[in-house]
């Protein structure tokens, strides 16, 4: 049997620690060495259990598999947060609003979004985020990297919610519904820019002129009539344009392409708005 000193006789030569048994510090004394080594990185650590945990990362390995939903973890500790998502205590409450969590460091991420804190910065350009793993994806935009693929085509992704998104398209799922009409859409983001069809919401204004628009991606293409930028150029004449979609619909006018068809009447279109205009005519 080990001896017991109850005056805490075993002590660190290293540092200032003393115990009561050989045995514990035998044990912290591997917190000064690192003797366990990864065979695959230059990693080291000081327990065999840290070491295992550690290994899962190069192969993958998830042994601590939840019996409620089947997702699966490479650490025990990971797999006991994951089960207070099946569970409707949430004792961590945000103080600035409604928000409740099942766990602390939920809590502290969400707080961010009131303080505007961004404490994950890119070191290749000036984007910073709030939360690691948007920095880690964010991070494969410079270096090409997109380790989430398809099984059904060859398209791959740097993000596993893209892919899920993606996976939409091939099982043809919509299971967002507008509330207002009967479309319905593969994704949540999809009905949100959906619904300001109805509300006329435009939330993305120029901050050059009055303009508003109800998305991103229409307010970036408008700032290109106040930048003059007409990189869009013309291979049959010398007409430029400032968006690519504008060049498209002139390209028409060289090949007489008419891709909107009336399906009453068979006239045709060079552009989507003058189809518009023209079903006017039948109602």
């Amino acid at each position: 049997m080990e001896n017991i000193s109850v005056e805490n006789n075993y002590a660190c030569d290293i540092c200032e620690a003393n115990f009561c048994k050989n045995s514990f510090l035998e044990k912290h004394m591997k917190t000064h060495t690192k003797p366990y080594s990864c065979e695959a990185c230059e990693f080291s650590c000081s327990s065999s259990a840290s070491l295992a945990r550690h290994v899962r990362t190069h192969t993958g390995e998830k042994p601590f598999c939840c019996e409620v939903c089947g997702y699966s973890f490479a650490q025990k500790s990971v797999l006991k947060s994951h089960m207070q998502t099946h569970s409707d205590v949430k004792p961590f409450s945000c103080s600035l609003c409604k928000s409740t969590f099942s766990r602390k460091q939920y809590l502290r991420i969400h707080m961010r979004v009131h303080t505007g804190e961004k404490p994950y910065s890119c070191q290749v350009c000036s984007s910073s985020f709030a939360q690691k793993q948007y920095l880690a994806i964010h991070m494969r935009t410079h270096t090409g990297e997109k380790p989430f693929s398809c099984e059904l085509c060859q398209a791959s992704f740097s993000a596993n919610s893209r892919l899920s998104r993606h996976m939409q398209m091939h099982t043809g799922a919509k299971p967002y519904s507008c509330g207002v009409c009967a479309s319905s859409f593969s994704q949540k983001e999809h009905l949100r820019k959906h619904m300001r069809t109805h509300t006329g919401e435009k939330p993305f204004r120029c901050q050059l002129c009055e303009s508003s628009f109800a998305e991103k991606s229409k307010l970036r293409r408008h700032m290109t009539t106040h930048t003059g930028n007409k990189t869009h150029l013309c291979d049959m004449c010398n007409s430029s344009f400032s968006q690519k979609e504008h060049l498209i619909k002139h390209i028409r006018t060289h090949t007489g392409e008419r891709p909107f068809s009336c399906q009453v009447c068979g006239s045709s279109f060079t552009v989507n708005a003058g189809l518009r205009r023209h079903m006017q005519i039948h109602m």
